[in-house]
């Protein structure tokens, strides 16, 4: 209805959507204090009893009010305090923009909407994981296994600079061995090349991840596997038994040449120390020979005639001191007399010993001389002595 209508009170009092008079004290005001209580009333299952503005009417004072409003601030406030945990980092945004990074502890920041925080954990270690179909350098086809461990290094980065930094590193993982297998030959990456392409994927992945901007560190790459296709398989399984065996034989063959070298040196410096003894043997023997001959000659020249009786006598010595020998009468006339056979005795004494000693004892108990020594054959040469006498009387 106009606000100005015909036959009406058109005093200027009333507003035109209705609200009553216009003016102060009217009671078609607003009033927000009332307002507010009943809104109050309602969430607290209260009906309201009157139209009174007083607090007789809805039992709420503007003091309370203004408690409440500041009860529900300090709790929206509260709702800025986090704690970042050990091994991770707060990234805090102001507005959806990086405003900074907070380390372990409690912290707090402004309320949202105003603000967030997102906590990324850069201690927990990651892991990647790839099997795919490769060529070498030779141009054979090779099925290689890797698998990558990985953490965050700055949590700035790992958020904000890449769409999907795990995805990426994957890539990344992908590519490096496939460059290094295709750089490297069939035998070197499914034998003792592992260790090494593994080290080297590492590094260019490090390399690529860094050039992104990534925040990721790359702790370690494992080639948990690499084997020729399945059709192939017994081929090479042949070829790297083979070659096993041609390491295993150097081995032995190493092991061996270890064992007889020294062995061979032991017994060549042996050899030398004995020549070396028998040379120093043989020149030490010569000089004292040569010092014997000095010291003899000035002898000789002194008495030559006692010196040469001397020679005789001591050469003589030695020559029949190793030979056997007998006394045989030479004034006889008719055939030798063999007065004594001392080759036999001498033989008969070395061969008795202790048997010999027995039979003595025996023999000079009983007055006879023993059987086979010395005594026993003088006995007997005089018997035979005796009885050629008899005969010639």
């Amino acid at each position: 209805m106009p606000w100005n209508e015909p036959g009406k009170d058109n005093s200027g009092n009333k507003d035109p959507w209705g609200g009553g008079q216009r003016g102060g004290g009217g009671s078609g005001n607003f009033d927000l204090e009332r307002w507010l209580r009943q809104w109050l009333d309602r969430l607290g299952g209260k009906r309201p009893q009157g139209d009174g503005d007083g607090p007789s009417g809805f039992g709420f004072s503007s003091a309370s009010i203004v408690l409440l409003v500041v009860v529900l601030a300090f709790a929206w406030l509260a709702t800025g305090f986090y704690i970042v945990g050990p091994g991770e980092r707060g990234v805090v945004l102001r507005f959806g923009a990086f405003a900074g990074e907070t380390m372990p502890g409690p912290h707090w920041h402004l309320p949202y909407p105003i603000a967030t925080v997102d906590v990324v954990d850069t201690g927990q270690i990651r892991s990647a994981q790839s099997k795919s179909v490769m060529l070498t350098k030779d141009e054979n086809i090779v099925d290689v296994d890797v698998s990558a461990q990985y953490r965050v290094r700055n949590a700035e980065r790992y958020l904000f600079d890449l769409r999907s930094p795990n995805k990426t590193l994957r890539e990344a993982m992908i590519s490096a061995i496939r460059e290094v297998v295709g750089q490297s030959k069939m035998d070197y990456v499914v034998g003792e090349g592992r260790a090494d392409i593994a080290l080297r994927t590492q590094q260019i992945m490090q390399k690529t991840l860094d050039s992104y901007k990534a925040g990721l560190q790359v702790i370690k790459v494992n080639l948990q596997d690499a084997q020729p296709p399945e059709q192939v398989q017994g081929a090479f399984a042949d070829a790297i038994k083979a070659r096993e065996d041609e390491v295993r034989y150097r081995n032995e063959a190493e092991a061996y040449a270890n064992s007889i070298l020294p062995q061979a040196r032991g017994e060549a410096a042996r050899l030398d120390e004995q020549a070396q003894a028998y040379k120093e043997q043989v020149v030490a023997r010569a000089e004292g020979d040569a010092s014997r001959f000095d010291a003899l000659l000035k002898e000789y020249l002194k008495a030559p005639k006692v010196t040469r009786e001397r020679l005789y006598l001591d050469t003589m010595q030695g020559v029949l001191s190793s030979s056997s020998k007998v006394l045989i009468d030479t004034q006889g006339k008719g055939n030798s007399l063999l007065y004594l056979p001392l080759d036999k005795l001498v033989q008969s004494a070395s061969n008795g010993g202790a048997d010999g000693r027995s039979g003595a004892t025996g023999s000079v108990l009983s007055g006879a001389p023993a059987p086979g020594t010395a005594g026993a054959a003088m006995e007997a040469e005089r018997l035979r002595r005796d009885q050629r006498t008899r005969g010639a009387n």
